[in-house]
């Protein structure tokens, strides 16, 4: 049997959205949607959510996951990335004899996430070489038609060779999800996490949000309600 972890980052210094990750979201705490679909998904040993802040540490084990450590500062920042989040908490784990064959980092502004993607991606990664298995989603239009604004205000493609190229002729793209992140610890990867040691894991584009602005939040309310009330799957 693999040993499993699920590891949740979730610093308590979001200033776009003040404390975003415990800010009410259609009644629970943000947080509290990776934490319940990550113990609903019965495929982690154990569950824990990476903090520096007490009041999100406090939250998060009402909601059943473990909080065995609180980040330090100089992980806290808006500069430290998160792989740097879970490494640290990896050798925290091993220096007290937890050692896990799988991690999956899951955001924790993902009220959209499902657990049968998740069971997917692992599924999917335990199966194969690969390295890792992350959430991502369809392009909502051809990225080959996509234009950059010059220093003048003035529209230029990036590939103006495709401007007279059929939709349907054009390479579909996709993009990270924000959902999910597998990783088999015990392997290593020269390519970043979208090169060809990844399986991505494809979802439907309406269960996908980014939450940093509050432009963002109001439409993943509005996207969360209109899923749960008609059951859209």
């Amino acid at each position: 049997m693999a040993n499993v972890v699920a590891i949740i980052p979730a610093r308590g210094g979001s200033k776009r959205i003040p404390r975003k990750n415990i800010k009410d979201f259609y009644g629970k705490p943000l947080i509290a949607y990776s934490i319940e679909v990550a113990l609903k998904s019965k495929l982690f040993d154990k569950v824990i959510v990476s903090t520096d802040d007490e009041e999100i540490a406090t939250i998060a084990k009402k909601y059943g996951a473990k909080v065995p450590f609180l980040r330090p500062k100089e992980l806290s920042d808006d500069f430290t990335g998160t792989q740097d989040v879970i490494n640290h908490a990896l050798e925290y784990l091993k220096k007290n004899n937890e050692a896990y064959d799988y991690v999956c980092t899951i955001y924790a502004t993902a009220p959209l996430l499902q657990e049968k993607y998740l069971i997917e991606g692992f599924e999917k990664l335990k199966a194969s070489t690969a390295v890792n298995a992350f959430s991502a989603t369809s392009m909502p239009f051809p990225i080959q038609r996509t234009f950059y604004l010059d220093k003048d205000g003035r529209s230029k493609m990036f590939t103006p060779e495709y401007f007279n190229t059929r939709s349907q002729d054009l390479k579909e793209a996709y993009q990270d999800a924000g959902q999910f992140y597998w990783k088999k610890t015990g392997k290593l990867s020269k390519e970043n996490m979208f090169g060809s040691d990844s399986i991505p894991i494809i979802l439907p584009r309406y269960l996908v949000q980014d939450i940093d602005t509050v432009e963002d939040w109001e439409r993943a309310v509005l996207m969360y309600k209109v899923i749960n009330e008609v059951k859209v799957t």
